[in-house]
Formats: structure tokens, C-alpha cells, sequence
């Protein structure tokens, strides 16, 4: 029979917890306990409607993966959901909703775009605050993502001139797979926060582009439904397994990508933890005040509750430091090594293995000896180990102390790449490709599918230009010889 909102309500403590999701309603009850963001977060929503929380940061089938059958109690009758609807009508929004509907009205046209940095301006104006932080946050002052991208700017180049360069060919292959250029889109989780269709608009957008998308295991669309998002059958997806600690967990996830046509599984090996990300956090503090004052119908302000000057009390209360990040890898395996999990993972899967997250010079070569198909040289763009070194030092490092390794395996790196140039600068020190993530967050936060088409234009053009003002036809034209690290650094064109 169907259930009435009164219904609901009555199940809303952690004895018996009830919540309603796309007018549907579920018993939670058992699930506190194991849900990774923690029991406190359903205990919020307990005996009512979660739907606004739950949709854009869980995939639709999680409710199916997590909940047994008999924990689907059914729908809401008709009454209750004219209830719902009237209530979300009714509704004011926040000053964050209006910020966004204002910026959506006067952003800019997609043709005016001529850089990556212009596209993030946009998205900025255009996505929730809670977007923003869950996106462009990194650890402790965020000094590591900073450097990532500053990195490149240590590197010139040697540019080669008297070259026939007029028929220049920017295309390369990745793991066997064409791509119109040599960048792909690294893992990144969570775009139904930037944009309701999220991960579909990154593949649509890679597959009319001719390039390869690194699809999350934490994406906020099931594996399913970015597969059908394909725009045709043969387009290559590559999947990124963050390893479950339970085995079989991970080995579902793994059977889950084969079957839907995954063509490489890249293991995620630096996200083992949550990393320090304190805007992150902070900005899940600010959604739960303003949920709190829309709730009570009044305006909140730091006179009405004076602070003692010494709280005890106040130090021992539960708060949430983890942040949207920290509940996507609770379940994370932290035990892995190279002699126990390479071997299992191989003993899962025929398709071509990936580490993604490598940070130094030893552990390139250590997966080299592991027969790894490819070593993605990447700090999480910042997100994890504060002072880890840039991905492009470590490369040039990898370069300069093993260059044996780049003919054992591909190797890629990402994180704080933003130009066609610091793309060219990788391939001249070995890389086979650049890996993107918050780019593309960012295009399709800003201006969905359309967005992501706009930036890889942008790259190819960057790209283009570049090889044929370096003295390079082709990518195999891109040696060492190419590009020089210096020991200063440029004045920014900012200044």
C-alpha cells in the first residue's frame, strides 16, 4: 500500500529510520551504521524527504546496490506527493540559488571562451558554493595544488624552426585506444554537484571529441548509465577503481566495468584516506547553517547566541572534518602493496593495469617491475599528501634517473596542467598524455556537454599551435631535447 507522509514521520530516530527519495520511502534503519558519511547525516533527514541531499552526490542504483529488496517499503500516495511538491514550491531560496540563477542569465556566450581559465571563471559564478569547495579544494593551504600547476612554468622550450609543419597531426593512441589529442579526462568525482546531467555531459562531450574518459568509481551516475552515454559503441571508457577493503566489493565493482565495456582499470593508490581538505569541509558547515535558518524561519547572527569563555561541552560535540570526500573512500582498502594487491588484481581482470597516484621516482620503477601497463604520475591534483611533489618533477626526475621505464610502460601524469603548452612540455619529457580532471568538471558545470567540446577545441588549438611553433609534426617529434628546466621563474603576465 502506499505510504502517507505522516507515515514516514513517525520512523525518525535510529531505532526505526525511515527517508523518502524521488517519492519513494526506504527503511535505513540498518544501513546507519554502514553508510560511509556517517549515521548523522540520514539521521537528519530521518522520517522525511532526502531527495534534494541524496541525488547529487549518490548514483541512482546505490539504493539497489546497499538496501536489501524488503527495505524498499514503496511509494508515497498521491496526496502526499502534491504535499512535497507544494512544499518544494514554496520553498525560498537561498541567497547561494539566487547568486546562481543570476549568473546562469548573464554568463557568458560558449564562443567567447578562449581559455580553460576563462571556462573556470564560469563555473565559479554558475555552481553552488558547496560545488565550488567539493571542487577546487585541496589539503592544508592548498600549497600542493599551487605547485602543480606552477611546476610547468619551470620548463622552456628549445624550439626547432625550418620544419615542414604544415600538416600537423596532434593524434596519439592510449593504451592502444586513438585519441584526437594526447589529453584525457582523468577520474573526478561527483559532477551531478556542477550540473543535474554530470558525468553524461563528459562523455558525450570526449566521445564527439575523439578522447578517452576516466570515469570514477565514486561518480555520482552508475557505471550504467555513463556507458549508454556513449555516443557510439566503440568509445573507450577507462574505469578508476578506488579498491574497496572487503575483496568481493571491489571485485563487483571490477565485473560491474568489464560488463559494461570498460576498456582499463585504473587503481587508485593515493586516496587511501581522506585528505585534509578543510574548504571542503567548512562548506558543509555553511549548507547546515543555512538549512538550519531556512528551517526555523529566522535570520541567524552571531549576537543571538552569546559563547561561553570556556565551552567543555561544545569541544566534546561530534562535527563532521571529513567533508563530502571523506565518506567517497571510508570503505578504502589501506592494506594494499605491490606484493599482495598487483598480483589479485591481475588474477580479477584481463584489462590493461594503471596506477594512478604514483608520487615518486621508486614507485615508477617498482610498477615497471610489477608488469604494470601504465604509471599515472599524479598527487590527486592536490586533494591528498600536502608537499608532494609536482607531477611534473616527477617526471622530469623519472626522465632524467630511469628513462628505461618509458619503454617498459606508458606513463601519464596530471594535475595543474591547463594549457596546450604545458601538455607538449609532458610529451617532450616521455609522457604518452596529460590527464584533466577539474577542467572538465568545471566545462560541464559551466555549459554541459557543449562545454567539454569547447575545451578540447581549445586544447587542440593550443596544441596544434605549439607543436608547429616547437618544430614538431607529429607527437613522436616531442623528445627531451625539446624542453629545458630552469631555476627561475618566469613574472606572471598577472602582475
Amino acid at each position: 500500500m502506499p505510504l502517507s507522509l505522516q507515515q514516514v514521520s513517525e520512523h525518525s530516530n535510529d531505532k526505526s529510520c525511515w527517508v523518502i527519495i524521488k517519492n519513494k520511502v526506504y527503511d535505513v534503519t540498518e544501513f546507519l551504521s554502514e553508510h560511509p558519511g556517517g549515521a548523522k547525516i540520514i539521521l537528519k533527514y530521518a522520517g522525511r524527504d532526502a531527495t534534494s541531499a541524496y541525488e547529487p552526490i549518490h548514483p541512482p542504483d546505490a539504493l539497489d546496490k546497499n538496501l536489501s529488496p524488503e527495505k524498499h517499503l514503496g511509494d508515497l500516495d498521491n496526496d502526499s506527493v502534491v504535499e512535497l511538491q507544494v512544499s518544494r514550491g514554496n520553498r525560498q531560496k537561498s541567497a547561494d540559488e539566487e547568486r546562481m540563477e543570476r549568473a546562469q542569465a548573464t554568463k557568458p556566450s560558449i564562443n567567447r571562451i578562449l581559455n580553460l581559465f576563462e571556462m573556470e571563471d564560469v563555473a565559479k559564478s554558475v555552481i553552488s558554493n558547496k560545488a565550488w569547495a567539493y571542487y577546487s579544494s585541496a589539503s592544508d593551504e592548498e600549497i600542493t595544488r599551487v605547485e602543480n600547476a606552477r611546476a610547468f612554468s619551470r620548463f622552456f622550450f628549445n624550439a626547432r624552426v625550418m620544419r615542414a609543419v604544415g600538416d600537423c597531426d596532434p593524434t596519439t593512441t592510449v593504451l592502444g585506444y586513438k585519441s584526437a589529442i594526447p589529453v584525457f579526462v582523468s577520474g573526478a568525482a561527483l559532477a551531478k554537484l556542477g550540473h543535474p546531467l554530470g558525468e553524461a555531459n563528459i562523455t558525450k562531450g570526449a566521445g564527439l571529441s575523439n578522447i578517452i574518459q576516466m570515469v570514477s568509481s565514486n561518480a555520482s551516475l552508475s557505471y550504467a548509465q555513463i556507458a549508454a552515454s556513449r555516443v557510439r559503441p566503440s568509445q573507450p571508457l577507462f574505469f578508476q577503481l578506488y579498491k574497496h577493503k572487503d575483496d568481493k566489493t571491489a571485485e563487483a565493482r571490477i565485473r560491474e566495468a568489464e560488463q559494461l565495456g570498460y576498456n582499463a582499470i585504473f587503481l587508485t593508490v593515493d586516496a587511501i584516506v581522506p585528505g585534509n581538505r578543510e574548504r571542503d569541509v567548512r562548506a558543509g558547515w555553511d549548507q547546515e547553517d543555512v538549512e538550519n535558518v531556512a528551517e526555523q524561519g529566522q535570520e541567524k547572527t552571531g549576537a543571538d547566541l552569546p559563547k561561553k569563555r570556556d565551552d567543555m561541552e561544545e569541544l566534546e560535540r561530534d562535527v563532521d572534518v571529513k567533508g563530502t570526500a571523506g565518506a567517497l573512500i571510508a570503505n578504502d582498502d589501506t592494506n594494499m602493496t605491490w606484493k599482495k594487491t598487483i598480483p589479485w588484481l591481475r588474477s580479477k581482470t584481463k584489462l590493461p593495469i594503471v596506477i594512478k597516484g604514483i608520487q615518486c621516482v621508486d614507485d615508477a620503477v617498482l610498477a615497471a617491475e610489477a608488469g604494470c601497463d601504465g604509471i599515472l604520475i599524479s598527487n590527486h591534483g592536490g586533494r591528498q599528501l600536502e608537499y608532494s611533489m609536482p607531477s611534473m618533477e616527477v617526471l622530469y626526475r623519472l626522465r632524467r634517473q630511469h628513462p628505461e621505464v618509458f619503454a617498459k610502460m606508458e606513463v601519464y601524469i596530471d594535475g595543474g596542467a591547463r594549457r596546450g603548452s604545458d601538455v607538449l612540455k609532458a610529451l617532450c619529457l616521455g609522457a604518452t598524455a596529460v590527464g584533466m580532471g577539474r577542467p572538465f568538471l568545471y566545462a560541464q558545470s559551466a555549459y554541459g556537454a557543449a562545454g567539454v567540446v569547447k575545451i578540447i577545441r581549445i586544447l587542440q588549438r593550443e596544441i596544434v599551435m605549439g607543436m608547429q611553433l616547437l618544430g614538431a609534426r607529429t607527437v613522436k617529434d616531442l623528445v627531451p631535447e625539446m624542453v629545458e628546466r630552469v631555476d627561475w621563474q618566469p613574472i606572471s603576465a598577472k602582475l
